[in-house]
């Protein structure tokens, strides 16, 4: 099969869960003998352009010309069978779709986050959940600057989900949901149900698993306030006032609240904070901990950190919400606490370390759970699958007459 991967890279400087599922997917693909090449951009070149070109990045957000008349060039010369689409923001735009219209490829999306139906994609505001924007007019995110507390920098993003709606719904063969979870929220908000397929990431086998109990719990992720970093640090706070649970809890990773948990940890014996770590690091400190804790305050559409300690047959605590729920099987493969409650989050890791016969019993089932839905192989499968799915579906409209792409193309931008 030859497939032509499109994305816009996330900065380098923090991590990016949506790089890295690229990343996998184009390696397992090419593994397996399919043909890949990428189409993309780099969120980092935006730094090296002139001052106008900086400013003019926001007006390519809702759409690129430049991008459609590239990438149509490209598939018409190529001719792939099928194109899977990632991340457009900021300088890709749903151009990209247009693309394929024009070229007469079929598209497919993985939807890493809500963006469809929410401008900053998190459906949270404030630190709780949020679905002003849901099903109308994306303008109560402009009003509250939901993007980087701005309201400027929302307008860009709230105008492409307005003007950009029907392209996306039209333009697409098949969407990929990273959860059932997630699925459900999308069908909810008006999105076509029968185009919407859950498709889980997966994870690559790291080639070891925990041994013995552990030495640490971890949090490995974005310094957020979405992820859930302030939660967990009021409640190792309730933790440690109350005698500890025997092992420090590492913190690795980057984001805007590095300063505030750099100065928390700062002095402790109780607490490590790390810094960003590779991903041979990442690998390591999982194995080696008792559990890794995932307590994000928004309703996360996947969770890759919780498969990840899976296949490292280590057990997690998570927010009882969003994708962790189909993910952890509570006081199975690991422990779901209460959502934005520090003394329920407080309570689990008491729990998960203090009953090691139990704690081991639960990273042997996260392993097994691990293999039977979220290993390459699984992955393969199901990404081919779809693939095949969209393609049938073009080529049937084909035969019928294709009238949902002019639809969907139907401006004169």
């Amino acid at each position: 099969m030859h497939i032509l991967v499109v994305h816009n890279r996330y900065a380098s400087a923090q991590p990016s869960g949506e790089n890295k599922v690229v990343d996998q997917e184009v390696e397992l693909l090419r593994a397996a003998g399919h043909r890949v090449e990428v189409f993309e951009r780099r969120s980092d070149s935006i730094a090296a352009r002139s001052l106008l070109g900086k400013a003019a990045v926001p007006l390519l957000v809702p759409w690129n010309p430049a991008v459609r008349a590239e990438l149509a060039a490209r598939l018409r010369t190529e001719r792939p069978d099928v194109v899977h689409v990632h991340n457009v923001f900021p300088l890709l735009s749903p151009a990209v779709l247009a693309a394929c219209a024009d070229a007469g490829v079929p598209a497919v999306a993985t939807l890493h986050n809500y963006t469809q139906i929410c401008p900053p994609g998190t459906l949270q505001r404030d630190g709780r959940p949020c679905t002003e924007c849901v099903g109308s007019a994306p303008l109560p995110a402009v009003r509250h600057g939901c993007y980087r507390n701005s309201r400027l920098a929302t307008v860009p993003l709230a105008v492409s989900l307005s003007v950009n709606r029907r392209r996306w719904w039209s333009g697409v063969e098949r969407f990929f949901c990273i959860s059932a979870a997630q699925r459900d929220v999308l069908v909810r908000a008006g999105m076509p149900a029968e185009r919407l397929a859950v498709k889980h990431n997966f994870v690559p086998d790291p080639g070891t698993c925990r041994t013995g109990g552990g030495e640490h719990l971890l949090y490995l992720g974005r310094l957020a306030e979405a992820k859930g970093v302030r939660l967990l640090m009021a409640a190792w706070d309730e933790i440690a006032a109350s005698g500890g649970v025997g092992v420090p809890l590492v913190i690795a990773g980057a984001g805007p609240l590095e300063r505030e948990v750099t100065a928390w940890a700062a002095d402790r014996d109780d607490v490590r904070y790390v810094g960003l770590y590779d991903t041979a690091e990442c690998q390591k400190a999982i194995a080696r901990s008792v559990a890794v804790v995932a307590p994000s305050t928004w309703l996360e559409a996947f969770g890759l950190v919780v498969v990840e300690a899976m296949a490292a047959g280590v057990p997690t605590v998570a927010a009882g919400h969003g994708a962790f729920v189909e993910l952890v099987e509570d006081g199975v493969t690991g422990l779901l606490h209460r959502p934005g409650e520090p003394a329920s989050l407080a309570s689990c890791i008491r729990r998960i370390t203090g009953e090691p016969a139990r704690n081991q019993e639960m990273g042997q089932a996260a392993r097994r759970r691990y293999e039977q839905g979220f290993s390459p192989a699984v992955g393969l499968e199901r990404l081919v699958e779809e693939y095949r799915t969209a393609i049938a579906g073009r080529s049937a409209l084909a035969r019928g007459g294709d009238t949902r792409a002019s639809r969907g193309d139907g401006d004169n931008r």
